[in-house]
């Protein structure tokens, strides 16, 4: 089967058209259930017409003496009376007839001022449906009048033909809007395959046609379009990634390889070498260092650390980093304060959801990093304010500031500063910090530090969500 023929005959089985389908059938049930109910109240409201006739003219009749009583029944078919009633007859009290065109008594008949449907079977017509009452009238007489149903038949007859009519035509314009529609649908459909085709063969900056997503299927290309934003996106890291790995690992490599060839190219004492492998270690120290961040920073960004999430009070996790790093920054010439309270109150507003270890393991780096950018003399401070909904937690230094164009830049893997080439490190700290807080969904800000405007030093300003909280309880 050739492509245009399988694409005619794809139009069948789109969902479009299958809903055409039901749409279809719904309109006939639809249809019926209409033509049902009219028939039902046409039905009900004939029987209480012909039963008001019958039980009028019978209310006239029964006030008129026996003669005119008689005489209006014989002359039936010059007067009034044949116009609204079709039959007429007048019995005596044995059911025999006296007078009118209704020359036999019904079959099935009673007596009882009621009316009845019975079914007349003339000898040469067809039987038919009649509504009949009988009164008894002066003289010890009976008078039956019957009223025909020709008229609801007729009715049923236009009702059903024109059920029958009217079927065809809507079913038929139901079933080209279908084709229609399922064309429409299945062209659409084969522009985003054929873009999808362009993607898998490689062409990573193919998207799908979304136009102004109006419906679920442009929404839909939307939604795959801003994944494949982001996969692009990814994928450019990941090349830029390697691209950093592979330049901060060959120079500890290629000094490794240098002083290794230098120490086996002649004879040399044993301090020498001793020294070179002391030097080597390091080189390659530093090498696994960085390792071992791209793998911490993989595993959390993998989610692989949230069963370890518990309550954890910031003021008491704060209070321990800074009694560990305190006399680091003595040593270094620096001021470490923290300004978070320390009283009951304030420890209840808090508590945060989250995992204690990789916690103390963001505040360690931020630390890190501002007692090695601060020069001595200069101040660290960690503050944190309790706002309805949040908890702000603040890291600022009076060092040597980060500036606004590379404070984005910073939170990437490798990034360093111009201002930070003279300091040692791999330039993964903050991404690991970005990794942990991102799954901690808790938002990141940099800012200038305490410092003066030659110094303004840099502020790491995190907001932890108070619905965090909830989700811990």
């Amino acid at each position: 089967m050739s492509l245009s023929e399988n694409s005619r005959f794809g139009i069948f089985r789109t969902a479009t058209f299958r809903l055409t389908l039901a749409f279809v059938a719904a309109i006939i049930c639809g249809m019926v259930l209409q033509f049902v109910l009219l028939f039902v109240q046409m039905t009900h409201f004939e029987a209480e017409r012909s039963s008001g006739i019958l039980h009028r003219e019978a209310d006239v009749l029964v006030q008129e003496t026996p003669e005119r009583l008689e005489y209006q029944v014989r002359e039936r078919a010059t007067n009034d009376l044949r116009v609204v009633i079709n039959w007429v007859g007048l019995f005596d009290g044995h059911y025999r007839h006296i007078a009118g065109d209704l020359k036999s008594w019904p079959e099935g008949l009673v007596v009882d001022g009621k009316v009845h449907r019975l079914t007349l079977s003339p000898t040469d017509d067809e039987p038919y449906e009649m509504r009949f009452l009988a009164v008894r009238v002066p003289g010890g007489r009976v008078l039956v009048l019957a009223h025909s149903l020709h008229l609801l038949s007729e009715l049923r007859y236009m009702i059903r033909r024109g059920a029958l009519l009217s079927v065809f035509p809507v079913v038929m314009f139901a079933l080209l809007t279908g084709v229609v529609l399922s064309h429409r649908a299945l062209a659409r459909v084969k522009t985003m395959h054929e873009a999808i085709d362009r993607i898998m063969q490689g062409d990573v900056h193919e998207r799908l046609p979304a136009a102004r997503e109006r419906d679920e299927l442009e929404r839909l290309a939307g939604s795959v379009n801003r994944m494949l934003d982001r996969l692009e996106h990814l994928m450019d890291e990941i090349r830029d990634v390697g691209n950093d790995i592979a330049h901060d690992l060959r120079t500890p490599l290629s000094r490794v390889r240098a002083r290794l060839e230098r120490a086996t190219s002649s004879p040399h004492d044993a301090d020498y070498l001793n020294s070179v492998i002391e030097r080597a270690t390091l080189d390659l120290d530093q090498c696994f260092s960085v390792i071992t961040a791209l793998l911490r920073i993989g595993e959390i960004e993998n989610g692989r650390r949230r069963a370890g999430f518990a309550q954890v009070n910031l003021g008491d996790l704060v209070a321990d980093i800074v009694d560990l790093y305190e006399p680091i920054a003595e040593t270094n010439g620096l001021v470490l304060t923290n300004a978070i309270a320390q009283d009951p109150a304030t420890s209840e507003t808090m508590t945060t959801f989250g995992d204690r270890d990789l916690l103390v393991e963001v505040l360690a780096n931020l630390f890190d990093n501002a007692m090695k950018f601060t020069p001595a003399g200069g101040r660290v401070t960690v503050s944190a304010v309790s706002t309805p909904g949040a908890i702000r937690l603040r890291v600022a230094d009076t060092g040597i500031g980060i500036p606004e164009a590379e404070r984005e830049a910073v939170l990437g893997r490798f990034y360093r500063s111009d201002k930070s080439r003279h300091v040692p490190g791999s330039g993964l700290g903050l991404s690991l910090v970005m990794a942990i807080l991102r799954l901690h969904g808790v938002d990141l800000a940099i800012a200038d530090g305490d410092g003066s405007p030659e110094m303004p030093g840099c502020a790491f300003e995190m907001v932890f969500q108070l619905s965090a909280v909830s989700e811990g309880a």
